[in-house]
């Protein structure tokens, strides 16, 4: 964790010259424990953001083709994120979403699995309810507000966790999943304010 702390500090004097962050709702964030930060997502530049402002080092999952150019997969590996393949099951993604979970770490998850300007609910992917719900993790929904133009406002609004413990001991099928995932986007979204 030597270099994410490292590239951390490096990006928030960076970001905070040509941005203006605000931070709403860090409270909220538990001090230990698994948790599943689930964010929108309109820019590449969302890690990077959430990573500043968050309170604990985030361990995201990334869509595949990011690790396709070697530099920046070893950069971003090096960060702690790891590859996720977008267009099937990626069991191999959901095992180690677990295992960084297990370890009462925090998992970062970008719902719609690409980058998008407006809530589209036809993007929600089901595994980000399954994720939490096995593993007994709370989401922690945030919504970032911000076109990202040169020192412009970054808005990041923390929401309040969302526990499942209703569903932990239930057979749940893939359509019920969506729709909790569903739910948990419209939780998101509700954070913009106008």
């Amino acid at each position: 964790m030597y270099f994410y702390r490292v590239a951390r500090v490096i990006a928030n004097i960076v970001f905070r010259i040509i941005f203006r962050i605000e931070v709403n709702g860090k409270e909220n964030v538990p001090k230990e424990g698994p948790i599943v930060l689930c964010s929108n997502h309109k820019s590449n530049l969302d890690p990077i953001i959430l990573g500043i402002v968050f309170p604990r080092p985030i361990i995201f999952m990334a869509k595949k083709e990011l690790f396709e150019n070697k530099f920046i997969a070893k950069l971003i590996t090096a960060l702690g994120a790891f590859p996720v393949d977008r267009k099937g099951s990626d069991i191999g993604a959901i095992k180690k979403s677990f295992r960084v979970l297990k370890q009462g770490q925090v998992l970062g998850i970008f719902p719609e699995g690409t980058r998008v300007q407006e809530m589209d609910l036809d993007n929600t992917k089901p595994g980000i309810a399954l994720i939490s719900i096995k593993s007994k993790s709370p989401v922690i929904p945030v919504f970032i507000d911000s076109e990202y133009k040169l020192f412009s406002k970054i808005v990041i609004n923390i929401g309040e966790p969302i526990y499942f413990d209703e569903y932990y001991d239930q057979q749940l099928e893939a359509e019920d999943y969506l729709e909790i995932s569903k739910d948990i986007m419209k939780t998101i979204y509700s954070l913009k304010k106008s």
